[in-house]
């Protein structure tokens, strides 16, 4: 049985795959080596101390890698723990929605305390903005995660904002090229293990020329990389993007 220094010093990708091709042994030591990890992602997400022994949102969160551990690609492009810490927060966020029904404040250790207040629009008010900050840190991580994978395609934000068609009916397009190329399933493998537009292939799909595809390539790839994750904010937001 591999000890947790000796885990640490093998290739972090290399023991996920092992987990996943069935070495519970790989798998538990995972999940025991990385709880240190696992309890600093889900206290970003609580704001405040997380015991390992005591707190519900660590065994989510230890749920959570788990998940990971057993779904996690490298060919879509970002690290393994890049990709754990977003699963995990989600999770989190997910749970702590779930469990809080009724309105709530935040006491000062970042716990919650619903004696401390009884006006309705102040405990609405917190609830609100509560909620927001957890908004904002999911769209945070799935940035993140978003410029990793953008790098394995040799693509940036920065380049994004410059080739990025400047008229609503090219963005459309594009879009909709996107949405083609991700639904079929033969051209999306096609993306996803050569990071580039099948652009013959494609061309026969859409009624666009090769030369607007060529054109419009980066745009075109950073919205099939959308709509290949599971980017709750992300998506959203591109429903705006027309």
């Amino acid at each position: 049985m591999p000890s947790s220094q000796s885990l640490k010093e093998s290739p972090l990708e290399e023991m996920v795959a092992i987990a996943q091709q069935g070495d519970q042994i790989i798998q538990n030591e995972l999940l025991k080596c990385y709880q240190p990890f696992i309890a600093k992602c889900v206290s970003e997400v609580c704001k405040r101390y997380i015991d390992p022994r005591t707190d519900d949102e660590f065994s989510i969160g230890l749920n959570a890698f788990n998940e990971a551990v057993m779904s996690y690609s490298p060919e879509k492009g970002s690290s393994f723990l890049t990709f754990s810490r977003l699963v995990v927060k989600r999770k989190v966020i997910d749970y702590i929605r779930y469990v809080q029904k009724t309105p709530v404040a935040i006491s000062l250790d970042g716990r919650y305390d619903e004696e401390q207040m009884e006006n309705p629009v102040e405990i609405q008010a917190v609830k609100e903005s509560y909620r927001e900050e957890q908004n904002v840190l999911l769209l945070r991580e799935e940035i993140i995660d978003f410029k990793e994978k953008l790098r394995s395609y040799k693509l940036s934000l920065v380049q994004l904002t410059e080739v990025s068609p400047k008229h609503k009916d090219a963005r459309e397009t594009a879009i909709a090229v996107a949405r083609t190329l991700y639904n079929d399933i033969d051209l999306r493998h096609f993306v996803q293990k050569k990071k580039k537009l099948p652009l013959k292939n494609l061309a026969k799909l859409v009624n666009v020329s090769k030369k607007t595809l060529e054109r419009n390539r980066k745009f075109i790839l950073a919205i099939f990389i959308i709509l290949d994750e599971d980017y709750t904010y992300l998506k959203e937001y591109l429903k705006g993007v027309g």
